[in-house]
């Protein structure tokens, strides 16, 4: 890949502000990374809570940047103990939720307002609608970076709609079982098909002042006056609703995967210099590549619910059981807060078993062990960071969504995308059992392991020379140039 060289005095200079969550900061890193690489003055900023957790599980020096790359850090708002031992310790994301709407405006201005050389633009998390504001008290262009797929995108942008035509908030708790969520909403462009179900969990509420439906809600009014979106997904796999979103956003970038650009980029001196060695908030355990070695190709099957997702300790048997039963090798990410209100303890007779078969960890190294020939199928809980890794790499998946897009993320994966296997809310071990071996070994396995491996040339073709998002890429670049130059 070209590098851009850029007078240092003379570049454009770059604010990122992420949500402050695991797949948002992962994301937003790796397109600063790339903006960096081709010639952009880059300020990253973290709150204060999830800067020291990067720092706790990638060591001291593991954000250490190079020439015009830096971090700064914001509070959120919440309560915060600097000395806090247990510092993996997940925030409530609903007071987070709460908080960012009221307590970060300020400090976040002051921050940019305070910065050494001039700020030629922001480009914030779409979760983070504050900065809407911000931008236009500092008179800074801004750009929003919705971390998720074109689909989920446009689900949440229709939320003020669904409010507006009286569909959202749910009326009453019968919503639930009378078949309302199944309602088709069938006026937006490019989601035909679309029941209500398959909309984002803001959805799923009878309260206007929950806070999950607050922060869509207010995310999806301030993005209408960004004049620039930019999406992690490409055009081959999602061109209907992108078209339908460029009628309504001209200046739209789809830029993914991004991390098939940063591998092109990985032996170039500028990236070398940049050498920022985690994007985790949890410590990664390598341990499990070496267990990979000694595995067949396509024989182990990656079980990982990522960093929000919680169940109960029955559905936590339910799957390791499920998972025992099918008699496949499994790498298993187990969270220590993954179960509600308890510990995740598994069983004597489950841990003989996986002596054998299984190997458990609290958190690991996603790319690298998707991409390890052994992996042959992903269970997952469909957050999109995963879903986009999973494409690049090829590798098909069963779904257990949880909240948020991972149910949009679902239902496109199994009805359109034609990767993934769907296992249901209600969690039972003999259909865990039965998904797991017709994934690894059945015909209906065999066909969408094609499929991903076809969805995985395409991601390459995406992001090659000329292609999809790659053009974005260099038109961002050339649109944020711009800015300096007005």
């Amino acid at each position: 890949m070209e590098t851009v060289v850029v007078n240092c005095e003379s570049k454009p200079h770059v604010v990122f502000i992420p949500f402050p969550a695991q797949s948002h900061i992962k994301c937003m890193l790796k397109l600063a990374r790339l903006l960096h690489h081709k010639g952009l003055h880059i300020t990253f900023v973290n709150t204060v809570f999830n800067h020291k957790r990067l720092l706790n599980s990638g060591g001291p020096d593991c954000l250490d940047g190079a020439p015009g790359f830096q971090f700064e850090t914001i509070p959120d708002g919440l309560p915060y103990d600097p000395d806090n031992s247990n510092v993996d310790t997940p925030q409530d994301i609903g007071e987070l939720c709460n908080s960012i709407l009221t307590n970060c405006l300020v400090p976040f201005i002051d921050l940019v307002a305070r910065l050494d050389s001039p700020v030629t633009c922001i480009i914030s998390d779409g979760f983070m609608p504050f900065t809407i504001d911000a931008a236009e008290k500092l008179r800074v262009p801004i750009m929003h970076f919705w971390t998720v797929a074109a689909s989920a995108f446009m689900a949440f942008h229709e939320g003020p709609n669904l409010v507006e035509k009286g569909v959202i908030p749910l009326k009453d708790e019968s919503c639930f079982t009378n078949g309302y969520l199944d309602t088709l909403i069938d006026w937006i462009p490019g989601m035909e098909g679309f029941c209500l179900k398959d909309f984002p969990s803001y959805v799923r509420t009878i309260d206007p002042n929950e806070s999950g439906f607050n922060i869509v809600i207010k995310s999806a009014e301030t993005t209408r006056k960004a004049s620039h979106i930019i999406l992690h997904t490409f055009e081959e796999l999602e061109s209907t609703i992108i078209k339908a979103l460029k009628d309504k956003f001209p200046n739209l970038y789809t830029v993914g995967p991004l991390q098939l650009f940063l591998n092109k980029t990985e032996n170039d001196e500028e990236t070398k210099n940049l050498d920022i060695k985690s994007y985790s908030l949890w410590k990664e355990e390598p341990e499990c590549m070496k267990w990979l070695e000694m595995r067949e190709p396509n024989s182990v099957i990656y079980v990982n619910f990522g960093s929000i997702t919680v169940m109960s300790l029955q559905e936590l048997l339910e799957f390791g059981w499920g998972l025992a039963n099918s008699n496949h090798y499994f790498i298993w990410i187990i969270r220590p807060d993954l179960v509600i209100g308890e510990s995740a303890i598994l069983p004597v007779e489950f841990k003989e078993v996986i002596e054998k078969r299984g190997f458990i960890a609290s958190w690991c190294p996603q790319e690298e062990v998707l991409n390890h020939p052994s992996v042959g199928g992903f269970l997952t809980h469909c957050g999109w960071g995963s879903i986009i890794e999973s494409l690049s790499a090829g590798v098909p998946m069963i779904c257990w969504p949880f909240y948020g897009d991972q149910l949009t993320n679902c239902r496109q994966m199994c009805k359109e995308w034609d990767v993934g296997m769907e296992i249901g809310s209600n969690v039972k071990r003999d259909n865990v059992e039965k998904l797991v071996r017709n994934l690894m070994g059945g015909i209906e396995g065999k066909r969408i392991r094609n499929k991903a491996m076809e969805w995985k040339r395409i991601t390459e073709i995406a992001t090659s020379p000329k292609g999809s998002s790659l053009l974005d890429i260099q038109k961002l670049v050339n649109d944020i140039n711009a800015f300096s130059r007005k």
